[in-house]
């Protein structure tokens, strides 16, 4: 396990963590999230076929130098309000380079020209000429202004814990960079192209994960990266730790001395959770889809019923989730000889209905697909939005001071990320269940012993359930809304906080812990085939069956299942399954 980074350095480079490759980059499915989708060249490069580094304990994780299309790398032009979250995904885990808009630049100037005459007629304004929070009420002198914004800094970037991995700390960049160039922030224009310099060098300061409640925004993390834009905190550069200042000049630029408002500026919003809610969102849909292919696979291994997905069901309740559910499942099991239907097949051969973890499958997961739609709305908001305080308005000339950095939208809507990703691993663990239960999977042996062992004498895929019902309770407890908290800062002033970064943690933890119950469901349905016979799979199942065998092989014999487990779980992860759902179910029915 990597240690922390130690105490001293020498020559300007911190001893200790070495970063390494963060996973793949994922895709967005069309048919859930109708918009953005890589095509051609651009989705073979971000398969998941080139690089597949755990973030399980690691601190810096660097990005795999792989450019998004042939001949130049990618570029994604920022302007403060058209953000997209495939863009995002693009500057977090790929290699695109980022642009500001010049439109956008010279309205970041007349923002600062306005702020600079607020501040010769000798307003007061909050933060920017007074002190913080319960300390507000203290008037700075003008002398101190520039200090006033390096303590701000300084005395915040207070976070604990492991630093976050190298996308998310990208994506905050961008994000930051991005809400201070919409010319509502009163921060000259340097210092969002600085913060751009950075990422484009790709130099990623050093930003613990713990430390923020999510209300004055992100202010502790947010302060960690602002540090770098003095020279000083740190970074990983080229595989390395070095001070801020070294990573600076090795990228020819000089430390910036903070004028009025930048510290405040610089750290208050709503980045870090949003970063966090943004990655595993693009996450999120791509496990929808792959356990789409769980749900098809486990449904053949049955010879369940493919009636309930009948779109004549679906379309008289017009949830768009359930439609798309019912849909997808049809084209996946397309041409199978193994589902029966109520128009052809014999009712006494079993039950004339299947359990509700299938038979109401479209109900539950199109529900999370619904959960996700709100979910991708507000962060949508969130990528483009002022979140800082106060905030200045150009054409009236004028400062106003509110409350934009609260992460209660953000909280909130992760808060209901982690409870979709945990309902999808619920109902997964129930059909592994059923397709370990001999009263269940007609005609299957007891745990699905394999063919070359004695039930009783061996145990089959017992064990899988048992790791899937320790994942599935853990959700449980996780899911629990962080946004209903609220402990109190700043000596009672920041009376009511959104705990949004824990919300955004807490789906982390949710979205790793339902990768591995699908997972367990693809290996329990693929071992449920290979007892029953895979001839008679649909056209789109068979390529999911035929996905899992290139990496697992049938268990004839009791073994340990950790291995099995984790090399599907890497499918899942790196989206070679929903690869298949996707190439089947676009343009389905």
């Amino acid at each position: 396990m990597a240690q922390g980074p130690a105490s001293t350095f020498e020559g300007g480079e911190y001893q200790g963590y070495t970063p390494r490759p963060i996973g793949p980059l994922e895709k967005i499915g069309p048919q859930i999230l109708y918009g953005e989708e890589l095509s051609g060249h651009d989705r073979r490069v971000a398969s998941g076929k080139e690089g597949s580094g755990r973030t399980d304990n690691q601190p810096y994780l660097s990005n795999p130098s792989v450019p998004l299309s042939r001949g130049r790398l990618a570029e994604v032009t920022i302007d403060g309000s058209s953000l997209t979250l495939q863009e995002l995904v693009s500057v977090a885990r790929g290699n695109s380079t980022v642009q500001v808009d010049r439109k956008a630049l010279q309205r970041t100037r007349r923002g600062r020209a306005v702020l600079e005459k607020l501040l010769q007629e000798d307003e007061v304004i909050y933060g920017v000429n007074t002190g913080f929070g319960a300390l507000s009420n203290v008037k700075v002198a003008p002398e101190d202004l520039k200090q006033l914004q390096a303590n701000l800094l300084r005395s915040h970037a207070s976070s604990v814990g492991k630093p976050h991995s190298t996308d998310v700390v990208r994506a905050m960049m961008l994000l930051r960079a991005n809400t201070l160039i919409k010319g509502n922030s009163g921060i000259r224009p340097e210092i969002p192209q600085l913060i751009v310099a950075l990422l484009n060098k790709r130099v990623h300061p050093y930003i613990p994960q713990k430390g923020s409640v999510g209300a004055s925004g992100d202010l502790s993390p947010l302060s960690h990266m602002a540090l770098v834009l003095m020279g000083e905190g740190r970074v990983e550069y080229k595989g390395a730790w070095i001070v801020g200042k070294q990573a600076l000049q090795k990228i020819g630029h000089d430390p910036v001395q903070l004028e009025a408002k930048e510290g405040l500026a610089l750290n208050n919003g709503t980045q870090q959770m949003t970063s966090i809610g943004c990655l595993n969102l693009y996450d999120s849909y791509n496990l929808l889809e792959t356990a789409e292919a769980a749900l098809a696979l486990s449904l053949e291994a049955i010879k369940g019923w493919i009636d309930p997905f009948d779109e004549r069901i679906h379309k008289v309740r017009r949830h768009g989730g359930q439609i798309q559910v019912a849909m997808d499942i049809r084209a996946l099991v397309r041409g199978s000889k193994l589902c029966r239907s109520i128009t052809k097949d014999d009712l006494a051969g079993g039950r004339p209905q299947d359990p509700y973890s299938f038979r109401c499958a479209p109900q539950v997961m199109g529900a999370v697909i619904d959960a996700m739609g709100f979910v991708r709305s507000t962060l949508d908001i969130e990528m483009n939005s002022a979140t800082d305080n106060p905030l200045i308005f150009p054409d009236d000339k004028t400062c106003l001071s509110g409350g934009n950095f609260h992460g209660q939208p953000v909280s909130m809507a992760l808060d209901i990320m982690g409870l979709g990703l945990s309902t999808l691993a619920n109902i997964s663990e129930r059909r592994i269940s059923a397709l370990l239960d001999a009263s269940l999977n007609n005609g299957l042996t007891a745990f699905l012993v394999g063919k070359e062992s004695k039930p009783g004498l061996a145990s089959g895929l017992m064990a899988l359930q048992y790791t899937a019902t320790a994942l599935v309770a853990e959700n449980k407890i996780l899911a629990h809304p962080a946004s209903s908290d609220s402990i109190p800062t700043s000596g009672n002033f920041e009376d009511f906080v959104s705990m949004g970064p824990g919300a955004a943690h807490k789906s982390t933890g949710i979205l790793e812990n339902s990768r591995y119950v699908v997972a367990i469901e693809l290996l329990a349905a693929a071992q449920a085939v290979h007892l029953r016979g895979d001839s008679g799979l649909g056209r789109g199942t068979k390529r999911v069956y035929q996905a899992i065998r290139r990496v697992v092989r049938p268990l004839t014999q009791d073994r340990s299942s950790h291995d099995d487990i984790e090399r599907v779980f890497e499918l899942v992860r790196d989206g070679q399954v929903s690869d298949v759902v996707r190439r089947f179910t676009k343009g389905s029915d």
